[in-house]
């Protein structure tokens, strides 16, 4: 392999610069384009909460957390999983720490320090870097389809590789540049996508105009929430998360997301038990609620006995009628079940990220598409998904070194 082999590799995301590096370091000539001004937009915003690099469990545990895909991803993670990804932030002078949720997070919680470190070794290797170069897919069918057009601020151009490899994220926080603006292009030419779909996202559900004007923005904390589907899966989880205008969102709702999205999908809408005192079996809570209160209101009563109060009391009534809040059994379940009837997710433009994309089926071993010879695929446009808490960075940086890699072997 020498320099003379050029390589596009599209998309300046935590998937691009990856397969860039891994590609610059075999000898190659890489080019990298981008629609926007400067690279990692999206990688940068996510680091501005604490940059969630990985995640620390056993790697059997790790892998499962994709799903359906882990399947197809594990020969990925093996090739740079989480040990991996912690020895590459090393060898950038960014050391790392576990947190007691076992994520794994750079000691200054930063992800401009580490991004800086990156791009000045990208450059050192020899990358070169091409902003404001938005793809607009391929001049004409009887072109080869490793030479791309581009929009750029000196006009339209065509630009021949030697290999391609796509890496444009999926089609949330478009501002950033993700805007699965790719998909048809790529149908037109063979490859198979399954649709964009949100997630990690919120959902919207009917609030009462009371509720919503007293406690949008206001956090549901100390609480679980379950979910059983129409399909025999489950979720059960402890956590907090935020009711928002139209609904709810956050990290616990996120984790659930892609459950609640398929069921409403499937059905119109999804059902959430929101579990008010998951620390308290609901004999506890009756026995509370059956409690003399004399002269006390309920409102007090329930604040005095079991510190409900504020958006954990709102919530009560926006499903329980004045009649049934007085009924003690009925009060007590819902205490530990309040059923949230979910209607729809938020736009995909507002979800943290994507389900669907490029197909597995549509690829060789290679991440190369069978209909189009010599372009590769990497990170969040391939159609996988996962949660948050470093699982994304990881896989997309998984697929960008295995998608040059498949580069490499191919020539």
């Amino acid at each position: 392999m020498n320099q003379e082999m050029k390589v596009a590799v599209v998309g300046g995301g935590p998937a691009g610069l990856m397969a860039a590096e891994t590609l610059a370091l075999a000898g190659v000539q890489v080019h990298v384009y981008d629609a926007m001004p400067s690279v990692g937009r999206k990688f940068l915003l996510a680091g501005r909460g604490g940059l969630n690099l990985t995640h620390s469990e056993p790697f059997d545990i790790f892998k499962g957390r994709f799903g359906e895909r882990s399947g197809v991803l594990e020969p990925l993670l093996r090739g740079f999983g989480p040990d991996a990804l912690r020895a590459w932030a090393h060898g950038l002078g960014i050391e790392t720490f576990v947190g007691t949720s076992g994520r794994v997070f750079p000691k200054d919680m930063k992800a401009a320090p580490l991004l800086r470190a990156w791009l000045h070794r990208l450059r050192q290797a020899g990358v070169r870097f091409h902003m404001r170069h938005r793809w607009l897919g391929w001049p004409d069918a009887s072109m080869p389809a490793t030479t791309l057009h581009f929009a750029t601020p000196d006009g339209e151009v065509d630009i021949a590789h030697d290999a391609v490899l796509l890496a444009l994220g999926g089609a949330s926080w478009s501002r950033l540049g993700s805007d699965g603006a790719w998909t048809p292009w790529l149908a037109e030419r063979g490859v198979e996508i399954a649709p964009l779909l949100p997630a990690n996202c919120g959902f919207d559900l009917s609030w009462t105009p009371h509720f919503r004007e007293r406690f949008a923005g206001v956090p549901f904390k100390s609480v679980a929430i379950s979910v059983h589907d129409s399909q025999g899966r489950s979720f059960a989880r402890k956590g907090e998360f935020v009711a928002t205008a139209t609904g709810i969102e956050g990290s616990l709702v996120y984790a659930a997301s892609a459950l609640l999205r398929d069921e409403i999908a499937a059905h119109g809408s999804a059902t959430l038990r929101l579990d008010l005192l998951p620390d308290r079996s609901v004999d506890q809570v009756r026995a509370a609620v059956l409690h003399p209160r004399g002269a006390r209101s309920l409102a007090s009563h329930l604040k005095s006995r079991l510190g409900l109060e504020g958006i954990k009391a709102g919530v009560l009534h926006e499903v329980l009628t004045r009649e049934e809040m007085h009924d003690p059994d009925k009060l007590a379940a819902t205490i530990k079940a309040v059923p949230l009837r979910l209607l729809a997710t938020r736009p995909i433009d507002e979800a943290i990220s994507t389900a669907g994309g490029v197909r597995f089926d549509a690829l060789d071993e290679s991440l190369m598409a069978t209909a189009l010879p010599g372009v590769h695929f990497a990170g969040e446009m391939l159609d996988w998904e996962a949660p948050t808490g470093g699982y994304l960075l990881t896989a997309s940086m998984a697929c960008g070194v295995a998608a040059a890699r498949g580069v490499l072997s191919a020539r």
